[in-house]
């Protein structure tokens, strides 16, 4: 077992057992049925993607959905059990004929399905402040983060131990051996068909003070990957009531030999390798909010996520849109500006614009992928408004509404058909989400 998985692992068991007498989250429990909580996400959204590579065929679908969460709370003593149960049941609305962007999932003719339904239960136990989790959830860790952009969210099946012993420190720990991506009604899938033999996942984050953040994750898929991603996060406020955040990320993941990736490699495949990092600047004065970021890949392929059971949300990167700006060397610089509506009187109303441009992209053909044939580019429009209900019966529900331009080079693209190709090409892009939220108890 790696140094990090022992040291994260002997950190839970030992907080555990030395912070037993003071006052935790299971001394405080109210209860098996006094603690649940349950809700429900009503959900319609619409996805289309306009293809202008001329290689891909243009995607569209629209569907609604209702997303539940029940979870009981956990009986009183020293150790409390409880329950929890999550899923979704959905139906297309119209025809759907030109799926293929993650919403729905298709038969094997490549039809849409008319309605599905998917999800699983999962069991829980509470001593002190540490929970332990087994059975279907929803992970949101940076290196194994569940898709939740689409219609509906990414299942993982397994362990996952969280642990806040020691005061602004959180701990994680977890074996997973089972996932269903978002278009998928069959568990133990990945974004390749294949199934999950085992995902191995820890870190742990620290607040140094209401200014300092730190976190580090890591990941070993079994047979794909091993994955690492650490992060500092600073946030000054400034004499006119304005604030000031600096933020450092990086992921650095080596492939190993039967794994799949997107991006080509300069070298043999049992060497594939890539760190990404980034740095941001943002400042932000009552409705104003602008950030600044530079991102960089360095290593022999491009950052790819999804494709060993890594999660289809797992890239935690300021220019990160439609698309990722994470090819093969590539570097990025991205303009972000959001502004609040709730100086015009319509609060919960928000627009945030963005641009990035990305340069410096290795691309080689497809018949001998060791060389270097372009410096590819790409650069992307963001707009998005989004409006939050703030009061009343329809509290906290909301209208988004999403729309990018993304371009590349033609070698990026694969116009031609010769290259490695990326992933999204040259689109333009509307997302639709309607979210309606309701408490059920």
């Amino acid at each position: 077992m790696p140094k990090a998985k022992k040291l994260t692992l002997a950190v839970l068991i030992n907080a555990a057992l030395i912070s037993s007498t003071y006052a935790s989250e299971q001394s405080e429990a109210k209860g098996f049925v006094e603690d649940a909580n349950g809700s429900v996400l009503f959900r319609t959204g619409f996805l289309n993607r306009d293809k202008k590579d001329g290689l891909t065929n243009d995607t569209s679908s629209t569907a609604q959905t209702a997303i539940f969460d029940l979870q009981s709370g956990f009986t009183k003593g020293v150790v409390g059990f409880g329950v929890g149960l999550v899923g979704d049941a959905s139906f297309k609305l119209g025809a759907n004929n030109n799926t293929g962007n993650q919403m729905i999932p298709v038969d094997d003719r490549g039809f849409a399905y008319d309605h599905w339904a998917r999800g699983g239960a999962n069991v829980k136990a509470r001593i002190s402040n540490t929970t332990v989790t087994y059975g279907t959830q929803v992970s949101t860790l940076p290196v194994m983060a569940s898709n939740q952009a689409r219609l509906v969210p990414e299942y993982y099946t397994g362990v996952f131990i969280q642990s806040n012993e020691i005061p602004n420190l959180n701990v994680v720990a977890g074996k997973f051996t089972k996932n269903q991506m978002s278009n998928q009604i069959s568990t133990d899938k990945d974004v390749t068909g294949q199934g999950l033999d085992r995902a191995v996942v820890w870190g742990a984050k620290y607040k140094f003070n209401d200014q300092l953040n730190s976190s580090y994750y890591g990941l070993d898929v079994q047979d794909k990957l091993e994955r690492h991603y650490a992060n500092v996060n600073f946030t000054q406020s400034l004499k006119d009531k304005s604030t000031l955040t600096l933020d450092a990320m990086g992921y650095h993941t080596k492939w190993d030999k039967d794994a799949l990736t997107d991006s080509h490699t300069t070298d043999n495949l049992a060497n594939r390798k890539n760190s990404i990092w980034a740095v941001s600047v943002g400042y932000g004065k009552d409705v104003h909010n602008v950030m600044l970021s530079y991102q960089d890949n360095t290593g022999n392929t491009g950052y790819d996520y999804g494709y060993n059971a890594d999660g289809l949300q797992s890239i935690y990167v300021p220019n990160s849109y439609l698309g990722d700006f994470n090819g093969n060397d590539e570097k990025s610089v991205g303009l972000q500006y959001n502004y609040n509506f709730k100086n015009h009187g319509l609060p919960g109303l928000n627009w945030t614009t963005a641009f990035v441009y990305g340069w410096d992209i290795d691309i080689a053909k497809i018949t001998d992928r060791s060389k270097i044939i372009d410096q590819a580019e790409e650069h992307e429009f963001f707009n998005q408004v989004k409006y939050t209900v703030q009061t009343g019966a329809l509290k906290d529900a909301s209208l988004r509404v999403r729309y990018s331009y993304l371009r590349s080079s033609d070698t990026y693209n694969n116009v031609s058909g010769q290259y490695v190709s990326n992933v999204i090409g040259s689109t333009n892009e509307w997302r639709l989400f309607l979210d309606i939220p309701v408490k059920l108890f």
